[in-house]
């Protein structure tokens, strides 16, 4: 019963409907299997495909490996697996504050190997690119980003379809995804990490969720149904912003100044976050500096967060992107911890 449970609220979300072939990033953790099983479920072995990346990090690593490779074998569908050359210790942060950094440093690095491998090979295919993430994770990173973001973005949590990477399972929790695997005899890895508080993720799961259950048992639902309602709202505001910038990635101060405080930093983040293609909410609180070095007169420049820099000239706001900072300089946001799958 729960087998059909979750393959039809999958497939009520509509995101493998699309006649394109499927590839899914596999762990080898419950909810990348989950994934990997109902893609082939509602899709033919012959549409999906699979990659998995031995970063090398654990001692479990290759295990894991010739897991997913007999889960595969198993479901009749193709493999690729990348194997990760470990950065060099030398490029590590040194002082105060370096251990976490690193840590941080060596997620982001293994989300991006991961990412840009699932690229090529989806690209090769014109395929989809299915990832595992859960409500439950859903639930982690919007709380992580409440906490270490500013804005309301940090709200939104994760699309279900962003370009080609979809999330087919963030109807379903974690308990859910184990409860399939289970009942269709598919075995696990199981991330030691998932329980190394140096992560913030496990932070926030084994200590933040408890905490807030106590307040209200509904507390994990309440934070999604607000993450729906916002992205819905959201929308309506993208269109708002739109509207003032005309199709141009810049703006005149004069209107800037004239709009209200809630649109000029909505403006001021867009056109940040399009110069350097990645998220600067931190930028919406620059627009008070903004204004004021137009007041002085000639041209200025103002580093607004991230690789973002505002360029006053001309009674005209621009935005451009700044090249990557001292790799020693720890980030002003280090970003979404990395999901288990």
């Amino acid at each position: 019963m729960v087998c059909e449970e979750v393959r039809e609220a999958v497939a009520v979300g509509g995101l493998f409907a699309r006649d394109r072939p499927v590839v899914a990033m596999l762990s080898g953790g419950r909810d990348s299997t989950c994934l990997l099983d109902v893609a082939v479920a509602l899709r033919g072995a012959a549409a999906v495909s699979a990659l998995h990346v031995n970063y090398g990090l654990r001692a479990r690593a290759d295990a894991e490996e010739l897991h997913c490779r007999a889960l595969c074998s198993q479901l009749g569908v193709e493999l690729a697996v990348v194997h990760a050359e470990r950065p060099s210790p030398a490029d590590a942060p040194v002082g105060e504050g370096a251990g976490e950094r690193a840590v941080g440093n060596l997620q982001a690095w293994a989300r991006e190997l991961r990412y840009a491998a699932a690229q090529r090979l989806a690209e090769q295919r014109d395929a989809l690119i299915a990832a595992g993430h859960t409500a439950s994770d859903q639930v982690e990173t919007i709380l992580y980003r409440l906490a270490a973001s500013p804005g309301r973005r940090a709200l939104l949590g994760m699309p279900a379809a962003e370009g080609r990477l979809i999330r087919p399972l963030l109807g379903l929790t974690r308990d859910q995804t184990a409860a399939y695997c289970e009942a269709r005899g598919l075995s696990w890895c199981e991330d030691e990490s998932n329980a190394d508080e140096r992560y913030a993720r496990p932070r926030v799961r084994h200590g933040l969720l408890p905490a807030l259950r106590a307040v209200h048992p509904a507390a994990e639902a309440n934070v999604l149904r607000t993450a729906f309602l916002l992205r819905e709202e959201t929308e309506l505001l993208d269109e708002l912003v739109a509207r003032e910038l005309a199709g141009t990635r810049r703006i005149a101060l004069a209107r800037l100044r004239e709009m209200p405080a809630a649109l000029a930093r909505l403006v001021v983040v867009r056109l940040a976050e399009d110069a350097a293609g990645t998220y600067v909410p931190q930028a919406g609180g620059r627009v008070a500096e903004i204004l004021a070095l137009d007041r002085r007169g000639g041209r200025a420049e103002l580093h607004v967060g991230g690789r973002a820099g505002a360029v006053i000239s001309g009674g005209m706001l621009e935005m451009v992107r700044l090249p990557p900072r001292d790799p020693g300089v720890p980030p002003e946001d280090p970003g979404v911890p990395p999901c288990d799958d």
